[in-house]
């Protein structure tokens, strides 16, 4: 009988980690509290953007791209589509490094991708006013993922093929010995299992506060939809790409009107630091004013569109952006997966993948994902 790992987490990186060490012929369980991309988990919601650009950081390139064509598969087994070809247009209002870096990365790993200018993204996307904007990426191959769909539709599949799910709370493991037999359930079991991968998101600090702690803050973020115009085919996803506007740092991004939900905007900044369970998620007024602002100068012929649907959510921050996959210090056969920063769901393939292997032994270590790189003091780097 093959050895027996319990991933506990069934958002992205839980349930791909899960389906990969299920198909390298392992047992699995995976273990959700609240069920495959919940309301308060940060793979809930309607979408997420999947892209190429990411500057001075190709790993997260290279990742994303490896990661496609597992996202295509899963979109063609579903009954509903999961991966929106729309493209991804970032612009800047000057050539700065993000985008020659990104650019270079572009050329380097063979990926398909446009350099716009002003003019050139004025007359292939009218809905935009691209005053102030000097320069364009535009990636024609990704485009947008169903992110509440693709999570429940990856755990189905699992266990479909013979793994197993359960739901239940799991209490914090004991510290006593060097290797971790079991783990108890809010249901009252004992579970025991060979192996042990978490993948709790921003739960990961809460369950193992010593050794995670200020290293992963899950900060607050809201998210909102508009009603397009009445039959304007400007605004669906056969015309309008999934966007960034990235001003020195500070950008807006979002969705055209993804199967009649709306066009969505966020702003990705941090917002104040949440506990998952119990913050407010009802949106404020002053976040929804931001974007409104964004919203009717880079988009006029929005001016005055109707709010569909606001949700709040949340990031969790690993102190640089980058990624955890790494050993529990003191257990030998515990991996700690997390720290998707916000820009996770898309390499949720690619992470499946590395955090498979790593649980056992195989394949190359990325030092950027190990848990030294995190520190208590955060400064993001990765956007």
């Amino acid at each position: 009988m093959s050895e027996h790992v319990a991933v506990v987490g069934a958002g992205v990186f839980g349930a791909w980690t899960a389906h990969c060490l299920h198909q390298q012929g392992y047992r699995v369980t995976l273990i959700d509290a609240w069920g495959p991309a919940h309301s308060r988990a940060s793979s809930g919601g309607e979408s997420r953007l999947t892209r190429g650009a990411y500057g001075k950081d190709e790993v997260y390139t290279r990742m994303a791209f490896d990661s496609l064509a597992d996202w295509k598969v899963l979109s063609g087994e579903a009954g509903l589509p999961i991966f929106h070809r729309c493209g991804v247009l970032f612009f800047f209002p000057t050539e700065e490094p993000y985008f020659r870096d990104s650019a270079a990365a572009h050329e380097a790993l063979g990926l398909a991708s446009d350099v716009l200018t002003q003019a050139d993204m004025a007359r292939r996307f009218p809905m935009f006013d691209f005053d102030g904007i000097q320069i364009g990426l535009f990636e024609p191959q990704f485009g947008a993922l169903m992110a509440r769909r693709a999570v429940q539709t990856l755990v189905q599949r699992l266990v479909r093929s013979g793994g197993t799910y359960l739901e239940a709370q799991v209490q914090a493991p004991a510290t006593d010995s060097a290797t971790l037999t079991d783990i108890s359930l809010s249901t009252g079991e004992c579970f025991g299992a060979d192996h042990f991968v978490f993948a709790l998101g921003p739960w990961l600090p809460k369950l193992f506060p010593e050794v995670i702690g200020r290293r992963i803050l899950p900060t607050r973020q809201e998210i909102f939809f508009f009603a397009p115009p009445a039959g304007d085919p400007r605004f669906t996803t056969g015309t309008m790409p999934c966007w960034a506007d990235f001003n020195h740092g500070d950008m807006f991004y979002g969705f055209p009107d993804l199967e009649g939900r709306g066009v969505k905007f966020a702003h990705d900044v941090h917002g104040p630091v949440v506990d998952p369970e119990t913050q407010d998620r009802r949106a404020t007024e002053a976040a929804l004013a931001e974007v409104v602002a964004f919203r009717d100068r880079r988009f006029p012929m929005l001016r005055d569109a109707v709010l569909t649907e606001a949700r709040v959510c949340q990031y969790e921050n690993s102190s640089n952006g980058d990624f955890l996959i790494d050993f529990h210090p003191q257990f030998d056969n515990v991996l700690l997966v997390g720290g998707g920063s916000g820009h996770g769901f898309k390499h949720g393939p690619a992470v499946g993948r590395y955090a498979a292997n790593r649980l056992f032994g195989s394949g190359e270590r990325e030092p950027r994902f190990s848990l030294a790189s995190k520190s208590k003091s955060h400064q993001r780097d990765i956007y």
